[in-house]
């Protein structure tokens, strides 16, 4: 099943309980919350009040990605808050399977997210862990930026490991994931796809999912 993770980053925060309803109104069925705190990227954006304010207004699943520096410290903050699934980089957890297995113990799903340079076998001992793999196809920290092209082999690669390992962790990818890139971040096996500008850009938020969600689903049935 292909999903649209609608990252909120690039919505208008004037009026972002309006853009959730019209992402998810056109098949939207996760909200992304991309936290970053200008030191393990270099960036800000927002932490678990945002994450607080957003749960009411919304019943799909939030999906929190951690672009921060030792996450375990906010970890029970964020399940507080309401998040359904954190996702912690590799490059900044010690204890990776400390980590995730404290995310599972508050009662949201673990997920481990790799940056471009990371090599994939760093994360092999907790791929049965985790609830997904984020694949970032970008450098983290902005919205907006170009697609990567290695990170098709990426999403490959993790999609042989899942077959070899018999499990059946799903494979996110976020970064330059537009219209122009779906269908073959699709065809490479991923099936969660964070999209921020690609969805809210110039004001038209539904017409932008739709099409978006249409690219996708046919590069599915191609794959099928």
């Amino acid at each position: 099943m292909i999903e649209l993770a609608f990252s909120i980053l690039a919505a208008d925060f004037a009026h972002l309980a309006d853009e959730i309803a019209l992402a998810t109104s056109a098949g939207g069925t996760i909200v992304h919350v991309d936290v970053m705190d200008g030191h393990f990227v270099p960036n800000i954006t927002f932490g678990p009040p945002v994450v607080k304010a957003i749960r009411p207004i919304t019943q799909l699943p939030l999906d929190c990605h951690l672009m921060i520096e030792d996450p375990d410290k906010f970890i029970p903050d964020f399940a507080a808050a309401g998040a359904d699934m954190v996702c912690v980089h590799v490059e900044v957890c010690r204890h990776l399977n400390r980590t995730l297995q404290l995310i599972a113990d508050h009662g949201m799903k673990p997920a481990v997210v790799l940056n471009p340079a990371t090599p994939i076998e760093h994360l092999i001992e907790v791929l049965p862990m985790v609830h997904h793999v984020l694949v970032m196809s970008v450098n983290p920290g902005f919205g907006g930026q170009k697609f990567l092209p290695r990170s098709i082999d990426r999403i490959q690669h993790l999609v042989h490991l899942r077959q070899k390992m018999g499990l059946d962790y799903r494979i996110e990818v976020d970064g330059g994931v537009g219209h122009d890139t779906v269908a073959s971040v699709v065809k490479a096996g991923a099936d969660m796809l964070v999209a921020g500008s690609a969805i809210f850009e110039k004001g038209k938020t539904a017409e932008n999912a739709q099409a978006f969600l249409k690219i996708a689903r046919e590069a599915a049935l191609s794959n099928a």
